[in-house]
């Protein structure tokens, strides 16, 4: 018998980590690895694995001592952790292999570090040849697999090695790759351009082992593009929405999607008809000149503005991400960002600047061109640019931090809360029933009451801090009593986002600290 360590390094601070939130409700992360844990779903029946998640709580000598191998997977953020745990662990003796989205795009470096194993591609192909090399007693290399993965052959998640109360929402793939070709992006060189799925059946099988879990609330689907494939889109929802009903609707979803959304009230209702609330957008400019310069032609192709308020109007949350730098952007890039984001009415912003990513196109063009430079990558909220930009490095970031500082100064960002919620349609009323869906499985559990809890203590703390003590005290009341009357089956989204912006305003000083050097 084998025992397999399998750890997901610390992340640093990020727009994703809402630390105040994480303490009141008593979560410690956000979401646990799924790709550990579809991992864990590839190793042998006689193979034991436990996982550490460094965000949970640190890795621990006795975790290291009980493990033959240990397993890395990490992300560009990720690679300090990464490196330390890798020396913790040979210094152990312990078998050290390393994967994840970091370890495919540098796998040489990863290896001088000092990993027995990097595995290049995806699990399902390279796993298998792992654990062939472990069992023949070979003492390390880089495994490189370019096929990829028929997603009929993706195990179950071993949703079981993690503690659900850890964590504040529960991730699910249901799709790999994507069909755009954006010059800045890694993921077709992760997955490639054609995509590739699960079955319906796979998907809602997925959701029953979370649910088996004892987890309500939130499941974030990470696929890079939900409705890369409409029809595939349309036919994967209403499964969803099946279950989700038929099992007393405990789930409540956010993924990622293409701007084009917007042109699909189809597609728009049954994502809401399947209880999605938020939707993670790449906008990246309102510039039409800087998209198309990096192939971003889906943001093109019909009307941005409209295409953004048409998704927020059917009831779905935008989470709009824009990036400062491109080539040959012009001076103001972040007023005309602010611009777009208060006249779109996207309550949530993040605004990063560029970096080149190794091996995706837009490295590639600035490796021939010379202007790679060396730099901390990784997140592109607080990471520098590691490339030289065609405007001044300093007007950029100076750009962004004013940008961050206007949109999340506490009554711009009410005010675009509150703009969002009146132009949002009220919640439809289930067809069967006549009444407003339910956002979680209303049944007398111990989980149930104790998201209840959670949720009156982050209600508490919102009202103490914003409509007490809180120079916005007058605004944030005028708003809810407006919202109360305008669009009261909204009241609940209204706090959250709130909330959710809240915590972000303290990432801006994060960012302001790591800016620091770009300024002087």
């Amino acid at each position: 018998m084998t025992n397999v360590l399998l750890v997901n390094p610390r992340l640093p601070r990020s727009f994703w980590s809402f630390p105040d939130i994480m303490r009141v409700t008593g979560k410690k992360a956000l979401m646990p690895s799924l790709g550990l844990l579809t991992v864990a779903g590839l190793l042998p029946d006689d193979w034991t694995a436990r996982m550490a998640d460094e965000n949970v709580h640190p890795v621990s000598d006795e975790d290291l001592a009980w493990a033959d191998v240990v397993m890395v997977s990490a992300m560009l953020v990720q690679r300090d952790g990464l490196f330390a745990c890798a020396r913790r662990a040979k210094a152990l003796g312990k078998i050290v292999a390393a994967g994840g989205p970091y370890v495919t795009s540098a796998p040489q470096e990863v290896l001088d570090a000092g990993c027995d194993f990097v595995i290049v591609g995806e699990g399902e192909r390279t796993i298998p040849l792992l654990v062939q090399a472990i069992a023949e007693g070979r003492t390390g290399g880089i495994i490189t697999v370019d096929d990829r993965t028929d997603m009929a052959g993706v195990p179950l998640p071993r949703y079981d090695l993690i503690n659900p109360r850890d964590y504040d929402a529960m991730p699910l793939q249901t799709s790999r790759g994507c069909p755009f070709a954006c010059e800045f992006c890694d993921v077709i060189n992760l997955f490639g351009r054609t995509p590739r799925y699960k079955s319906c059946a796979q998907v809602t099988a997925e959701l029953s082992a979370i649910l088996d879990t004892g987890h309500l609330g939130s499941v974030f689907f990470t696929d890079d593009n939900f409705i890369g494939n409409p029809g595939r889109a349309r036919e994967l929802l209403r499964a969803i929405a099946d279950w989700n009903r038929a099992h007393g609707e405990p789930f409540w979803f956010i993924t990622q999607a293409s701007v084009n959304l917007g042109g699909s009230p189809e597609l728009i209702d049954l994502m809401t008809a399947a209880n999605f609330g938020y939707v993670f957008v790449g906008i990246e400019s309102p510039d039409t000149d800087v998209l198309a310069a990096t192939h971003k032609y889906q943001n093109i192709k019909h009307p941005l503005l409209e295409s953004i308020r048409a998704i927020g109007a059917g009831g779905l949350t935008v989470v709009g991400s824009f990036i400062l730098g491109f080539d040959n952007e012009a001076a103001g890039a972040g007023k005309r960002v602010t611009a777009f984001a208060e006249a779109a009415h996207i309550p949530l912003v993040m605004v990063n600047t560029l970096q080149a990513v190794p091996e995706t196109e837009l490295w590639k063009r600035l490796r021939d061109e010379g202007r790679l430079v060396d730099g901390d990558i990784g997140d592109m909220a607080t990471g520098t640019m590691n490339f030289t930009p065609t405007r001044p490095l300093r007007e950029i970031v100076t750009e962004q931090l004013e940008t961050w500082d206007h949109l999340y100064d506490m009554s711009h960002h009410m005010e675009r809360v509150m703009a969002n919620i009146l132009s949002m349609r009220p919640v439809r009323s289930n067809p069967a029933t006549g009444k407003p869906p339910r956002s979680r499985e209303k049944r007398p559990s111990a989980t149930a009451l104790a998201d209840t809890a959670s949720e009156l203590r982050l209600l508490a703390r919102l009202v103490w801090r914003m409509g007490v003590v809180s120079r916005h005290r007058v605004q944030f009341w005028r708003q809810l009593v407006t919202v109360a009357q305008k669009n009261p089956s909204r009241w609940r989204r209204y706090l959250t986002l709130l909330v959710m912006g809240d915590d972000i305003l303290s990432f801006t000083a994060v960012i302001r600290d790591r800016a620091a050097p770009s300024l002087r």
